[in-house]
């Protein structure tokens, strides 16, 4: 009794640790195959090598088996889904488990013909590569691209390449097919392939706090609010706040600054000098907009500005320097 005790006490005070997540990843074949072919997937726990793991199977909320490997060996339409994996393993306490993966969506087509695309968004600027794949593998005589219902493209040969991307370029995509064989022509035609494409760094929105409990009653908090979608790290975004065509300030690697609470239209712009991109907010209206204001706005206007600057030098001894730009570079 003793021993139980102690144990009970023991494991109420041991720290709780985050919930470990499953990896399912495809290591043979792709998402989308023809049927009658194969797909090998796999589970794992990261950074639990030396554990002894076991790994489930599931599609849908269907269990279906045990083990590392799951395979497709030949396919058939109906099993297409989402499938997804835990890892789990009995200790001499309780069998713990892990969060289930992230699920792996496999498409299986009865047809003669598919457009593979790219399963995850593109980014503007990039080149796109996609392929028409045929069953059996023919010799293709002349491959078309359609892009919503009109023709983009002809090729001779399977892969189909769309270079320089624009939001223009979202769409739904499929392609035809030909090839000669038994003295005719064969053509097909495939399903259609969604394509999403997205900026690498979104149009700005500014919101506008004028009662943050954090910061002086006389003073309201702008928030530059953008996303970055990059393939790989970039620097950081500089932020640049404006009011009434006035600079509130240098660059700041902050997505927020506080100002004088006043009446205007501000706005916000979002820079990465490494990516020669700047992306500009709509403005926003704040109280009473009229026209100028009275010589001593303008007044506390510059000390906000100073203040501003002392957070600049300050952030450049940390951050290697910030660069500047003028209400002229918008």
């Amino acid at each position: 009794l003793m021993v139980i005790t102690y144990l009970s006490t023991f494991l109420q005070v041991l720290p709780m640790r985050a919930p470990l997540t499953a990896v399912a990843e495809l290591v043979n074949g792709g998402p989308w195959i023809f049927s009658g072919e194969r797909v090998r997937l796999k589970c794992s726990v990261p950074g639990n090598v030396s554990a002894e793991w076991r790994y489930q199977w599931f599609r849908g909320g269907e269990q279906l088996q045990e083990s590392e490997y799951f395979v497709l060996w030949k396919a058939r339409p109906q099993q297409s889904g989402k499938y997804y994996c835990q890892g789990l393993r009995t200790t001499w306490i309780s069998t713990q488990h892990t969060l289930h993966s992230l699920p792996i969506e496999i498409e299986v087509d009865g047809g003669w013909a598919i457009l593979q695309a790219p399963p995850l968004p593109m980014l503007v600027g990039e080149t796109m590569t996609l392929m028409c794949r045929v069953r059996g593998n023919p010799r293709l005589t002349e491959v078309i691209l359609y892009k919503d219902g009109v023709e983009l493209q002809r090729q001779p040969g399977p892969e189909l390449r769309v270079t320089n991307l624009t939001l223009q370029h979202h769409g739904s995509y499929w392609c035809r097919a030909s090839w000669d064989g038994r003295r005719q022509t064969n053509s097909v035609i495939s399903v259609a392939a969604s394509v999403s494409i997205i900026e690498v760094l979104t149009e700005p929105m500014l919101e506008i706090v004028p009662n943050d409990p954090l910061i002086h009653k006389d003073r309201m908090l702008l928030v530059c609010h953008v996303q970055l979608n990059a393939r790989e790290p970039v620097s950081h975004i500089h932020y640049y706040f404006y009011q009434d065509g006035l600079s509130l300030g240098p660059a700041s690697s902050q997505d927020r600054v506080t100002v004088l609470r006043d009446s205007g239209r501000y706005w916000c712009k979002a820079s990465i000098p490494t990516l020669g991109l700047k992306r500009l907010s709509e403005p926003v209206p704040y109280g009473q907009v009229t026209g100028e204001h009275s010589e001593h706005m303008r007044n506390q206007k510059q000390i906000v500005v100073m203040q501003s600057l002392f957070r600049m030098i300050h952030n450049a001894d940390q951050d290697g320097g910030i660069e500047d730009e003028g209400p002229g570079a918008l």
